[in-house]
């Protein structure tokens, strides 16, 4: 009774953290595809192994996971030991793995920081008001970010396009209007608000943002770096309380198992003999011991 109690309470122990396991996998598995197929985003633009790495990295891991929580919440329900102990060997390979992504991450932070700081200002060079999906993305981090440029407006001065453009007490501060935090029309080139468009547009403006948008984008590197590591460690954590409750019941399950095992062996055919009852025990040897003495009686004649 006590080991069924038992079995029961691990069951349901197991079942809360293999859901908050399956979750955690769920994310870890959004995460990457994030990474590794979305077009919104500056990492998407990176020409970075370490990204692509830890994008498909997590990709693995996500995808375990689910497998991993499934295998582990059938193996509980129909307590197969034998789907345990895989579970539990697969939980071991993913923490592994988690940590390799992880500390990979981590290590490689600073690396990717520059290679971000690179690919803005190759944006920034090849900028041109042909509506390609990088001048979006670009445009998209100034206005978010109300900043103009890496490090400032002056960034945009390595622009070929904003150059030719540029003339000096006739058209100066010709520049992107997501730098420009309210327009105005102009005779020439203009940032108009009046009349929506798809199309990057390079003009004049008012209230030009000074300040570069390294900051912005380090800020929401390092929150997207620190949100997945710290879903990477939460999935660890997770892991090893899993194992361990997964050990306990694989334990008891094992050792009932054994017990009834046992109890078997040692009288395989007591469960289909019935109990002789006390008022007919008397009967029972009366009839015995005639059956013996006709036997013996034949053997004489």
């Amino acid at each position: 009774m006590k080991a069924e109690l038992a079995i029961q309470l691990l069951k349901f122990c197991f079942q809360i953290f293999n859901f908050i396991f399956l979750v955690l996998g769920v994310s870890v598995l959004s995460c990457s595809l994030w990474i590794l197929f979305s077009s919104g985003h500056l990492l998407n633009a990176l020409p970075s192994d370490e990204v692509r790495i830890v994008g498909t990295g997590l990709l693995l891991i996500g995808g375990l996971v689910v497998l991993v929580s499934v295998l582990g919440s059938i193996g509980a329900n129909r307590e197969k030991v034998l789907l345990l102990m895989m579970y539990l060997g697969l939980l071991i390979v993913l923490v592994l793995g988690q940590l390799f992504i992880t500390l990979l991450l981590l290590i490689n932070r600073d690396k990717i920081e520059r290679r971000v700081d690179d690919t803005v200002d190759q944006l920034i060079s090849q900028y041109d008001p042909d509506g390609t999906s990088q001048n979006h993305l670009l445009d998209s981090v100034q206005k978010q970010g109300r900043c103009c440029g890496r490090t400032g407006p002056s960034d945009w001065l390595t622009n070929s396009f904003i150059q030719n453009l540029t003339i000096p007490d006739i058209l100066p501060d010709i520049l992107p209007c997501s730098c420009f935090n309210a327009s105005h029309p102009s005779a020439t080139l203009c940032c108009s608000d009046c009349e929506p468009t798809t199309d990057p547009l390079i003009g004049q403006g008012d209230s030009l943002y000074e300040q570069g948008c390294k900051s912005r984008v380090s800020e929401w590197l390092q929150q997207n770096v620190l949100t997945i590591a710290g879903m990477g460690f939460a999935l660890i954590f997770i892991q090893v309380v899993q194992s361990l409750v997964a050990v306990y019941l694989w334990r008891v399950i094992g050792r009932r198992v054994g017990s009834t095992g046992s109890r078997v062996l040692k009288d395989p055919d007591r469960a289909h003999l019935d109990p002789i009852p006390q008022e007919h025990m008397d009967e029972y040897v009366d009839d015995t011991l005639k059956n013996d003495g006709f036997i013996e009686l034949q053997k004489n004649t």
